[in-house]
């Protein structure tokens, strides 16, 4: 599988300090440091381009070279074997990956790699964020942890990955390359990697799972009288903070926040008209329902209905 997925125009190293190759790393790939053995001159190797939110690197260092980070942080890193072999640790287990196969980094997980002296690998880097977008526009969910994969994969899981990355580099070093073109793409490696076996990411749609955007409202109805939080009902969604925001913008336009706090109010309406709610006094209903400055009530309450509260409570007797 020696291959150069990457040509000379995206050359930025040849025959380089190691040590200058991994500054740059470090600028613009992942935080890292490197461990060289103490005898020798190694030449290292470097090509690097931004392809809308990606980026796509292929590295050698030129001899054998321990790489360790605490953790990627708001990264993730998809790391193709090209030639050599490299030793991978974490979570207690150890693994030499060969050529044709995949390493997948989640932002937290402890980087220890060490390359063998002819290792070349081919590195996308992939924005936590951008991963937690894909995983909401394909209406998919995952734990309110982030998406997390398992580490170790074959290229054969991913049905024509190798020639789609192809296609991609010579895209990015194409002089026409519109951004659009490089969302789309960079779209279509996030839904496969996100495809993959191994992963907390369920892929059954959100209307046809529990619980689904109904399931959610059917909660905070539940509950309205409650301190409902976010945390609360991303960890009931099983999915995280971000796209428990986007689920809400697309069927509802708004976000969660301001979801409960309208269904707060309608209620508080409701029983205000109602002459069979027992209701004694305004005050009494916006605190059972948590509006504990009811100032800002009023206003949030003549700015939906029209009216101040009084004045409903009024016109119902």
């Amino acid at each position: 599988m020696d291959c150069r997925l990457l040509n000379e125009k995206s050359l930025v190293f040849a025959h380089a300090d190691p040590h200058a190759v991994s500054d740059y790393v470090n600028q613009h790939v992942g935080s890292h440091r490197i461990l060289l053995p103490r005898n020798g001159h190694p030449e290292a190797s470097l090509s690097h381009r931004t392809f809308g939110s990606l980026d796509l690197c292929q590295i050698s260092y030129g001899s054998r070279v321990q790489v360790t980070s605490p953790a990627l942080e708001t990264l993730y890193h998809l790391q193709v074997l090209l030639r050599g072999h490299c030793l991978w640790r974490g979570r207690g287990e150890e693994h030499y990956f060969t050529p044709g196969e995949l390493l997948l980094i989640n932002p937290d997980d402890p980087v220890d790699l060490t390359y063998s002296d002819d290792c070349e690998k081919f590195i996308v880097k992939l924005p936590a964020a951008f991963i937690d977008k894909a995983c909401s526009e394909n209406q998919w969910r995952h734990s309110g942890e982030g998406v997390r994969f398992a580490p170790r994969h074959r290229l054969e899981e991913l049905d024509g990955f190798l020639g789609l990355i192809g296609l991609i580099c010579q895209e990015a070093e194409a002089e026409q390359s519109t951004p659009l073109v490089q969302e789309h793409f960079a779209k279509i490696i996030a839904s496969k990697l996100l495809g993959l076996p191994g992963s907390n990411v369920s892929r059954e749609p959100l209307g046809s799972a529990c619980p689904s955007f109904e399931r959610l409202v059917e909660f905070i109805d539940n509950n309205l009288k409650q301190d409902i939080s976010l945390e609360q009902l991303a960890e009931l969604a099983h999915m995280s903070a971000r796209s428990l925001y986007a689920l809400f913008d697309k069927h509802a336009g708004t976000t969660p926040k301001h979801y409960i706090r309208q269904r707060k109010l309608e209620i508080i309406h409701a029983r205000l008209s109602d002459p069979r709610a027992p209701v004694r006094n305004v005050t009494e209903v916006a605190l059972d329902y948590g509006f504990l400055h009811l100032g800002r009530f009023s206003e949030c309450y003549k700015s939906t209905f029209g009216e101040l509260p009084s004045d409903t409570l009024r016109r119902r007797n």
